[in-house]
């Protein structure tokens, strides 16, 4: 860490894992209620469980998400943030909002839209929080006048999310039109612009943590932002196949979804080159562990997992069946969770006045072991649950009761694996808070890191982009 205001970024990851950590509460939960009786049936039925977890998730990983970039972006544009106090607003904010819609949809206080269910009064603080966020990073990029192409990609992810949560704003009393508009925000979501931010960290960590190239992990991100706009943004028609729209749908949604995993496999790519041009050697392995994780598992789930299912010929089939989730937990769990405790990782040392020697611990492997292991479990879950499913309601006709009652053993197997999954959840987040935040200055000795020259991120064969005139030699204080 080289300036004092990356410290913000510790409350950030601090709520996010606590609001992880009541997430997989929720998720457990859910698990359970499958095998029955629920005895929680009239308290929190399944419909307000579901949107707990669902939105716990949304709010933690943006929580997350913004806590990296405030870590990022100071080095990258090699400046101070502008207002760390705004940045703390920010937080007890969107904290607030979190809690209360939590605490709302128990008393069924909801918009009742799938995935948007925040009431209209929280919808416009989210507005506020994101516009308060990027008013702070673009400030901070415009004082230092000088800006990368990773942290471009990174903040101008964070914005089109920003801009794409509009649509969020507007009901509809057509429940097909509702449908139609509700994906504007989802997929294009995490199937367009939160890729192009989970590029732009993994971009930063590989450069720092490999000692690979700037120039060329750039090109890899140009490369992938591209793929992400063709594929993502056409290829959110495979949510149109079933709501009533016109059938021309069908043949975009196809080619198109087929096309997304292209992007997602040049991520895993990327990151192979990239330690295999610059090997193993920074000390932080474990964050090395997180960040190569996601960009395998993201191929895993987002790219293959995604492709099995989103053809029509074969959606046609297995639409609102468990195999839906087996590809929705796999996929945000390698594309966002797994990039964010990568940050988490790779930053934490710096922000409890460790080196990056101490930051690998037994704990800390068990975490992402359990996790990766856990996780696998429940996709295996729910694939041998969706397909039995598809084979028994689909094709041989039965009812729906009588087939979740068939499905009961993968149920049993999801709940071990859930409690697998969630004790390294547990893990990760004792092995975060046993040590105390302390900054790592330069009175500790603060260092550059392996892999990264101290000017890293003032070279112009770096990829820095002067900003309104700066020259590219105009360093920033302390830096």
């Amino acid at each position: 860490m080289r300036y004092r205001s990356q410290f913000v970024a510790y409350p950030y990851f601090a709520v996010a894992l606590i609001l992880f950590g009541l997430q997989m509460v929720f998720g457990l939960l859910l698990a359970v209620k499958y095998l029955g009786p629920d005895p929680l049936l009239n308290t929190l039925p399944f419909n307000t469980s579901k949107a707990i977890h669902t939105n716990l998730l949304i709010v933690w990983v943006l929580a997350g998400f913004m806590g990296a970039t405030y870590y990022v972006v100071p080095e990258e544009s090699r400046t101070e943030i502008y207002s760390v106090r705004l940045a703390y607003i920010q937080l007890i904010v969107w904290t607030l909002m979190g809690v209360t819609a939590i605490v709302g949809y128990m008393f069924e206080w909801t918009a009742g839209n799938k995935f948007l269910e925040q009431p209209f009064p929280l919808k416009i603080v989210i507005v506020i929080v994101m516009l308060m966020f990027l008013y702070n990073i673009g400030m901070t990029i415009y004082k230092a006048g000088r800006w990368t192409t990773t942290e471009a990609v990174l903040v101008a992810g964070l914005a089109l999310a920003a801009i794409l949560y509009l649509p969020a704003l507007l009901a509809f009393d057509n429940y097909t039109v509702s449908i139609y508009y509700r994906w504007w925000t989802i997929h294009l979501w995490v199937e367009g612009v939160w890729e192009m931010i989970q590029a732009g960290l993994l971009a930063y960590l590989l450069i720092r943590l490999s000692g690979a190239d700037r120039e060329m992990m750039e090109k890899w991100l140009y490369v992938i932002v591209g793929l992400v706009f063709i594929a993502g943004i056409l290829g959110t028609a495979h949510h149109y196949y079933w709501i009533g729209v016109p059938s021309y749908w069908l043949p975009v949604g196809g080619v198109f979804s087929a096309l997304e995993p292209l992007a997602l496999f040049g991520m895993a790519m990327y990151a192979y080159f990239a330690m295999r041009r610059s090997g193993f050697g920074h000390p932080n392995r474990l964050a090395l562990h997180w960040t190569i994780g996601s960009a395998l598992f993201t191929a895993f789930g987002a790219g293959l997992l995604g492709l099995a299912h989103t053809w029509p010929a074969v959606n046609k089939w297995t639409h609102g069946t468990l195999i839906t989730p087996m590809h929705g937990h796999s996929a945000f769990f390698g594309a966002y969770v797994m990039i964010t405790l990568a940050i988490i990782t790779y930053a934490l040392p710096s922000l409890t006045g460790r080196k990056d020697e101490e930051a690998e611990s037994g704990l800390g492997l068990w975490a992402f072991w359990l996790q990766v292991g856990g996780m696998f479990g429940m996709t295996l879950a729910f694939a041998t649950a969706g397909i039995t499913q598809t084979y028994l309601e689909r094709i041989l006709g039965l009812g729906y009761l009588e087939t979740q009652y068939k499905i009961q053993p993968h149920f049993l197997m999801l709940t071990g694996t859930g409690i697998i999954f969630t004790a390294g959840v547990a893990a990760f987040i004792v092995d975060f808070f046993r040590h105390p935040p302390r900054p790592l200055g330069p009175a500790d000795g603060a260092r550059p890191d392996i892999g990264a020259r101290p000017d890293d991120d003032a070279r112009p064969d770096d990829g820095v982009r002067p900003q309104g005139g700066a020259r590219g030699e105009g360093a920033a204080p302390g830096s």
